[in-house]
């Protein structure tokens, strides 16, 4: 593969963090839908949660720079 500059180099580096960001997405969506049929107890939802909450925004605040 030939190395790509400027714009394009840009664009590539756009299109990595806007995938990465999606699949990211995607495995909370999974684990929330995952916590929903858990049957565990309100409060424990709740913190678990609170906590992929905080994870997810961690993992993808710094892609989003």
């Amino acid at each position: 593969m030939s190395r790509i500059y400027g714009n394009q180099q840009r664009a590539a580096v756009r299109d990595i963090r806007e995938g990465l960001i999606d699949e990211i997405e995607m495995v909370y969506l999974k684990a929330f839908d995952k916590l929903k049929d858990s049957g565990l107890g309100d409060g424990l939802i709740v913190r678990l949660t609170q906590l992929l909450l905080l994870s997810n925004d961690g993992a993808i605040s710094p892609l989003k720079k």
